[in-house]
C-alpha cells in the first residue's frame, strides 16, 4: 500500500531490513508537484540522480512539456527504487524565474545579452588570438562533476588535441582526486575494485570520513536496512562529527584532524601484530608488505593516541572488529580526502583490506567514494587530470594509441608532463600564463579555498573568462562571456556512478530560451576553430550523444573501464550496468579484481606512483623494479604535522563540509523550496565544552577567522569533538542583500577562511586543515541556529530546537513496496 511522508523531516524513509546474502527489498518512492496526479502524467522519462554519486536511477514525470515529479526504478541494482530528498525534490530548480536564458556578454562592464554567434565568435577570436601569440599553453578549462560522459570526452579532445593544453581539470579535483590517486597508487589504476551489494554481504562495514547517511543517503538507507536486520554488520566510524553512522557504530574513532595517517597506522599496526592478516592473498597479490610492516613497527595505538586525542583502547576496539571481520567492507569520503596526508590516508585504507586479504569477494572491498554524480566518468574521458582510457601520460605506447583513435600525431598530444590540476591552473593565471578559462558548471568563486584569492584571479582583466551554466553564480557574475546551458532532464548523455554503474539519462523536455546542452556548445565551438586530424578531416566527428558514446565506446576499448557492450539500447528499461562492460561480460562486472590484481604491470599500468609524501613521480624504472608482475603495491608512508596547527591566536581546527539538503554551492539546491527551507542559512558547529569556554549559547551570531578570511553564523551546539569547529560550505552570495557580499558584515561563505593547500600526490585542497577563532557578535535572544536537526548537526538537546522540515509542500512523498524483481 502508498504511504506518504515527509522525506525532509524522514530522509532515509521506512525501513525494509534484510539479512545476509538477500536482495535488497524493493521500496518505490515518488514525488509529484502539489496538485499533480498520475492521471496527469504524459509519459515517464529515464535518468538517475544528479546531486551526489549514488546514481540512484529514477524516471521523470513530465506534463504540458514541463518536470512536474520523479519516482524510483524499482528494477535498478543501485537504489531498488529508493530516492533521497535531493533526488526527490531538487528536479524543481529547473523551473526557477532565474535560469540563464540566452548569452550574455561583457560591455562597459556589464554583461548584456547577445546572441549564440556573437558569443562564440568573440570566445574563437579569442582563443586564436591567444594560440597565435601565446601558445596553446595561455587557454584552460575547469570543469564539472555534473556534465555527461559524452560532453567530457568532447572538451577533453578539444583541449588536448584541438588547442592542444595540458590545462583540463574538473571541480571533481576538490572532492575525487583522492579517490582516483589512492585506487592508483594500490592497484596502478583507477575503478572501484567493489560493488554497492557488498553492503548486502559484508559482516562489517567500516566508514572512513565518509558521512554515508548524508552525503549518499540511499546508500545509507541500504546499510541501515542492514543494521536492522537478521545478523548485522558491525560498523566501525571514524567522524569528529556525530552523523548518523557515527551514533550506531560498534565502534567510533574521532580523530584530531589531520591526523589520519597516524590512526590508520596504528590499526594496521595492531592487526599485523596480532597475526590477523592473510599472508598467502599478500604473497600471491602484493608486494611491499616487509616494508610496510617495518614502518608501523613502533605505530601503537598508544602511540596514535598521543597524536589523534582518541584512547588507545578504542582503537584497540576497532582493529579487534576489522582484524575478526570474515568479509570487510571499507568506504572512504572527503574526511579523508579533504584532510592533510589525503593520499597517504586513502592508501592505509586499501592497505588494510589487502592484508586482510578482503577484496574480489562478495562483502570484501574498499569503495574510494566520489562526491559528484559523474566524478567517475571526469575520470575515465580525461578531464580530471588524466588521458582519456586510464592511459599512462608516462607511457609512450599509451600516448601513440590514443593518437591512433583520434587520428593525429603523438607529439600533439602534450605529454612532457603531467596533466595541470585546478589548483596549479589557477596559479598560473594568478602569474599571467593562462589567459583565457573556460569554466563550465561549476562556481569556484565559492567553492575554491581562500576565496579572496580566488576572486582576485578571476577579476583580472588579462584573465578572459568564459563560464557555461544554468544561474548567474557568483562566478558567471565575474566572467567576459555567460553561455546558458542545459541541465539534467533537458538533454541526453551517460553517467556513471562511484561502484561503475553506468546509467542513460534521456532527454524529458526541452531547455528553457536559447539554453542549449554543453555537448552542444562544445562541438559548436569545435566546428568554429575548425580543428582537423592528420587527413585534415573534422577532429570530432561525432554531432550528437549517441554518436559521442558509440566514439568513446572506441578510446575505452582493452582498458579497465571498457563501454563496448553498452549501448544506449541496452541502457534503456532496465538497471544500469557496471563496466567493464564487454562481449566477454556482456551484463557488466560486479567487482574487480575477483582473479588477481589486472591493471598493475608495468606495461598496462595508468601510473608508476608518487611518493605520498613528496608528490615526486615515480620513475618507469623504479617501478618495473618493484612490481615487475604487476601486484597490488602495499605503501607505507610516514605520518607528519599539519601545515597550519592552531595556537593562540587560532585555537580551534576548522572542519567543512556537507549538509544532506545541499549540494555544493547551492545553484541548485538553494532555489528548491523544500531543500532550502531545512537548511536556508550559513551555521556554525561548537562541542557543549567548546561553547562553554567561549561563553557561547545555541543561536548566538558568531563569527569564524583564520588568517585569511572570516564568515558569520548563527552556533549550533552538537555533539563534535572538543577543539573543533565546524562550518558547511554550501553557502555563498547569490541569494544575499549586497550588503552581506564578501567584505562586508562577515562573509557568509566557508572558503573565505580555507588555506591555499593541496594533497602532494592527488592535488586536492585540504579545506579541512586551517586554524580558526570564534567570537561572539550578538547573543541569540532565543533565536536558534538554522542548522537541520537531522544528521550530524542534530543538537546535543534536541527538545529545545525545533526539528527540521521542509515545509506543506514536503509532505507529499510517496513510498510503494513494490514487488520482487518489478521493474520502473
Amino acid at each position: 500500500m502508498p504511504r506518504e511522508s515527509d522525506r525532509i523531516a524522514h530522509p532515509w524513509g521506512a525501513r525494509t531490513p534484510y539479512g545476509p546474502g538477500q536482495p535488497w527489498p524493493v521500496r518505490v518512492d515518488s514525488f509529484l508537484e502539489p496538485g499533480m496526479s498520475a492521471d496527469h502524467i504524459e509519459r515517464w522519462v529515464q535518468t538517475a540522480s544528479l546531486l551526489h554519486s549514488n546514481g540512484d536511477a529514477m524516471d521523470i514525470a513530465v506534463a504540458d512539456g514541463r518536470i512536474v515529479g520523479v519516482r524510483g526504478r524499482a528494477a535498478d541494482r543501485v537504489n531498488r527504487g529508493r530516492l533521497g530528498p535531493k533526488d526527490l525534490y531538487a528536479w524543481q530548480a529547473n523551473h526557477a524565474p532565474d535560469r540563464l536564458t540566452t548569452p550574455l556578454v561583457r560591455d562597459g562592464g556589464e554583461l548584456v545579452p547577445c546572441d549564440w554567434d556573437t558569443a562564440l565568435a568573440r570566445i574563437v577570436t579569442e582563443a586564436k588570438s591567444l594560440l597565435s601569440e601565446r601558445g596553446p599553453g595561455a587557454i584552460g578549462f575547469y570543469t564539472s562533476g555534473q556534465l555527461f560522459l559524452e560532453e567530457y570526452y568532447t572538451l577533453a579532445v578539444i583541449a588536448r588535441v584541438g588547442i592542444g593544453t595540458n590545462h583540463l581539470d574538473g571541480n571533481t579535483r576538490l572532492c575525487t582526486a583522492t579517490a582516483a590517486e589512492a585506487l592508483k597508487e594500490t592497484f596502478g589504476c583507477d575503478g572501484q575494485p567493489a560493488s554497492y551489494t557488498d553492503i548486502d554481504h559484508c559482516d562489517t562495514l567500516a566508514l572512513f570520513g565518509h558521512n554515508m547517511a548524508e552525503t549518499q543517503p540511499v546508500l545509507w538507507m541500504r546499510a541501515l536496512d542492514r543494521l536492522e536486520g537478521p545478523e548485522p554488520p558491525r560498523l566501525v566510524c571514524v567522524d569528529p562529527r556525530p552523523t548518523p553512522a557515527a551514533r550506531c557504530a560498534t565502534v567510533n574513532l574521532a580523530p584530531r584532524a589531520g591526523t589520519n595517517v597516524a590512526l590508520l597506522k596504528a590499526l594496521l599496526h595492531a592487526i599485523i601484530r596480532t597475526d590477523r592478516i592473510d599472508r598467502d592473498y599478500i604473497d600471491a597479490h602484493t608486494v611491499g608488505f616487509d616494508e610496510l610492516a617495518a614502518q608501523i613497527a613502533t605505530c601503537t595505538p598508544a602511540w596514535a593516541a598521543r597524536i589523534c586525542d582518541v584512547p588507545a583502547r578504542k582503537i584497540e576496539h576497532a582493529a579487534d572488529v576489522l582484524g575478526d571481520a570474515e568479509r570487510l567492507l571499507s568506504t572512504v569520503l572527503q574526511g579523508v580526502y579533504q584532510s592533510h596526508q589525503a593520499t597517504a590516508a586513502a592508501v592505509q585504507v586499501n592497505n588494510l583490506q589487502l592484508i586482510r586479504g578482503m577484496l574480489g569477494r562478495p562483502g570484501c572491498g574498499v569503495l574510494q567514494m566520489n562526491g559528484q554524480p559523474t566524478a567517475e566518468n571526469t575520470r575515465e574521458c580525461g578531464a580530471n587530470g588524466d588521458l582519456p582510457g586510464f592511459r599512462n601520460w608516462q607511457n609512450d605506447r599509451h600516448v601513440a594509441d590514443l593518437a591512433e583513435i583520434w587520428n593525429v600525431e603523438a607529439q600533439q598530444i602534450p605529454h612532457y608532463g603531467p596533466p595541470t590540476p585546478a589548483m596549479q591552473m589557477f596559479r598560473y593565471a594568478e602569474q599571467g600564463s593562462i589567459r583565457m578559462l573556460w569554466i563550465s558548471g561549476t562556481n569556484p568563486a565559492v567553492s575554491l579555498p581562500d576565496l579572496a584569492r580566488i576572486r582576485s584571479i578571476l577579476g583580472q582583466e588579462r584573465l578572459f573568462t568564459v563560464v557555461q551554466d544554468l544561474f548567474l553564480t557568483e562566478t558567471a557574475q565575474m566572467a567576459d562571456i555567460v553561455l546558458p546551458a542545459a541541465t539534467w532532464g533537458e538533454k541526453t548523455g551517460t553517467f556513471t556512478n562511484a561502484d561503475r554503474t553506468v546509467h542513460l539519462s534521456d532527454k524529458a523536455v526541452d531547455p528553457p530560451g536559447e539554453a542549449r546542452p554543453d555537448l552542444d556548445i562544445f562541438l559548436d565551438f569545435a566546428r568554429r576553430m575548425d580543428f582537423r586530424d592528420r587527413d585534415e578531416r573534422p577532429l570530432i566527428a561525432w554531432h550528437d550523444p549517441q554518436s559521442a558514446f558509440e566514439a568513446w565506446k572506441r578510446c575505452s576499448e582493452g582498458r579497465p573501464c571498457d563501454y563496448t557492450g553498452l549501448t544506449y539500447e541496452r541502457l534503456r528499461g532496465g538497471s544500469g550496468i557496471q563496466w567493464p562492460c564487454t562481449a566477454q561480460a556482456p551484463d557488466g562486472t560486479e567487482r574487480l579484481y575477483t582473479d588477481g590484481i589486472t591493471w598493475a604491470a608495468p606495461d598496462t599500468c595508468e601510473t608508476y606512483g608518487k611518493d605520498l609524501v613528496t608528490g615526486a613521480a615515480v620513475s618507469e624504472t623504479e617501478y618495473r623494479a618493484l612490481n615487475p608482475d604487476g601486484k597490488a603495491v602495499l605503501k607505507a608512508a610516514e605520518y607528519l604535522p599539519p601545515h597550519e596547527d592552531t595556537s593562540d591566536e587560532y585555537p580551534l581546527q576548522l572542519n567543512t563540509g556537507r549538509t544532506l539538503y545541499h549540494f555544493h554551492t547551492r545553484t541548485k539546491t538553494g532555489r528548491v523550496p523544500q531543500l532550502n527551507a531545512a537548511a536556508p542559512d550559513v551555521w556554525v558547529e561548537l562541542s557543549p565544552t567548546e561553547a562553554g569556554r567561549h561563553g557561547l549559547a545555541e543561536g548566538d551570531l558568531v563569527e569564524v577567522t583564520s588568517p585569511r578570511g572570516s564568515l558569520r553564523g548563527r552556533l549550533r551546539i552538537t555533539g563534535i569533538r572538543d577543539g573543533m569547529v565546524f562550518v558547511p560550505f554550501h553557502y555563498g552570495y547569490w541569494d544575499t542583500p549586497v550588503g552581506d557580499r564578501p567584505g562586508r558584515n562577515g562573509g557568509r561563505a566557508a572558503n573565505e577562511t580555507t588555506v591555499t593547500d593541496w594533497d602532494p600526490a592527488s592535488k586536492q585542497p585540504l579545506f579541512k586543515t586551517a586554524a580558526a577563532r570564534v567570537t561572539l557578535i550578538a547573543h541569540g535572544g532565543g533565536e536558534v541556529a538554522p542548522a537541520p536537526t537531522t544528521g550530524a548537526s542534530a543538537p546535543v538537546h534536541p527538545g529545545t530546537i525545533p526539528p527540521t522540515t521542509g515545509g506543506p509542500a514536503a509532505v507529499a512523498v510517496h513510498t510503494t513496496d513494490a514487488p520482487e524483481g518489478s521493474g520502473p
